[in-house]
């Protein structure tokens, strides 16, 4: 009996280095076995399953072994700020659970956090976890990433959004929104297939990012191996560290460039959809004789976006484009503003263009103030999308 009670403890030892995925469940079949044996009730095939037990182990320590032997060793871009704080983020890495990194726009956060994670290993016993607000930045951050490791998008950096996904059982990098990860806790309670999460934007407070952020906090004493990383614009960092026990909060600065900021006050009223239109029309043509350059333009919603494009239409000359830039469209149309071509490009945007993704080649931007804003209803209990004038922060990030 003693034999056979060293042999299971021999298993337990070597769980440290299985999938993190399987883990659990093996350790829960061998805790089983071992109360059989030790009240002796050991089952007459208690030598088979054992040896079925050790065979999983095995294949799941290969498995985790081949996938940290594939991991790449990423190339930095070192004029990104972020990377100015490699060091101290790698130690924050390695010696807390969670994390709090506040940056500014440009900083490369974004897409520099789950290289530097898997410069430390990890993505081998389990996903990286890289979380974005919305559907459009998901994609484009993967796709970014992807190119800057130099592979093929939905092998070792996938994505998976609502009606979309690229992601198999080779990807080390998934990026998500915030949603589909929320999603997960009801089949993976314990969020065992991810070693890392990344947190992005959490400053937009979502109802999706508040409930994930209290989700994680409740595991965390049951999974000390995950590592849980909120990145924020400089908005109030320490509410997020105080909600994890005083996490560290590490700050870097992002990359700005000189910045001409022209106000024009309204002498219409623009929460009309006619007069904001007939406003931003003119604020847009306004801009193209100043010199080249492509324009970005801030609208609150898809009706406002079809309503200027429609008007730019009709006045455009051959050498500028018209682009629009909501969630509804397809994948396909929404790459299109990632794609520079020839002549002046006008691409009209909701916030989704205010973090998380860079639109190439902008050098004006029209920002009529306003955007429609997920707003939850306590009386009613329903989430609501009205209108509202933008803070302060918001104008500054456009800018």
């Amino acid at each position: 009996m003693d034999a056979r009670l060293d042999h299971i403890k021999a298993h337990f030892s070597t769980l440290d280095r299985v999938m993190l995925a399987d883990r659990r469940r093996l350790r829960r079949e061998l805790r089983r076995l071992r109360d059989l044996v030790s009240r002796g009730e050991a089952p007459s095939d208690l030598e088979d399953r054992l040896q079925t037990l050790s065979n999983r182990i095995d294949a799941s320590v290969d498995r985790r072994t081949q996938r940290l032997e594939a991991l790449p060793k990423p190339d930095f871009d070192l004029d990104l700020p972020v990377l100015e704080a490699r060091e101290e983020i790698e130690a924050c890495v390695r010696e807390h659970q969670v994390m709090v990194i506040c940056g500014e726009t440009g900083s490369g956060k974004t897409t520099q956090l789950p290289k530097i994670c898997l410069n430390l290993g990890r993505g081998a016993g389990g996903l990286i976890g890289h979380t974005q607000p919305r559907r459009i930045a998901a994609r484009s951050v993967s796709a970014r990433i992807a190119d800057e490791l130099g592979v093929e998008l939905g092998g070792l950096v996938g994505y998976q959004v609502r009606f979309d996904e690229r992601h198999g059982d080779d990807t080390a990098v998934k990026v998500m929104t915030d949603g589909v990860l929320l999603a997960e806790t009801q089949r993976d309670r314990w969020l065992d297939k991810y070693d890392t999460i990344i947190v992005d934007e959490a400053h937009e407070r979502s109802l999706n990012i508040d409930f994930l952020l209290g989700y994680l906090k409740r595991i965390m004493p049951r999974r000390p191996d995950l590592r849980i990383i909120i990145t924020s614009a400089t908005i109030d960092p320490e509410r997020f560290s105080r909600h994890f026990e005083d996490a560290p909060i590490l700050e870097v600065s992002g990359r700005t460039y000189p910045v001409d900021v022209r106000y024009e006050p309204p002498d219409v009223d623009l929460t009309d959809t006619r007069e904001l239109v007939r406003a931003t029309v003119a604020a847009v043509n306004n801009v193209c004789h100043h010199g080249p350059g492509d324009v970005l333009v801030f609208l609150p919603g898809e009706r406002e976006i079809r309503e200027v494009a429609k008007s730019l239409e009709k006045g455009k000359d051959k050498l500028r484009s018209v682009l629009p830039l909501y969630s509804r469209l397809s994948a396909e149309e929404q790459n299109r503003v990632f794609r520079p071509g020839g002549g002046r490009r006008i691409v009209l945007a909701t916030n989704v263009a205010e973090t998380s993704i860079t639109v190439p080649g902008i050098r004006y931007v029209v920002d009529p103030g306003l955007a429609r804003l997920n707003r939850y209803s306590p009386r009613t209990r329903v989430q609501r999308l009205p209108i509202e004038n933008i803070s302060r922060a918001s104008a500054d990030q456009r800018a």
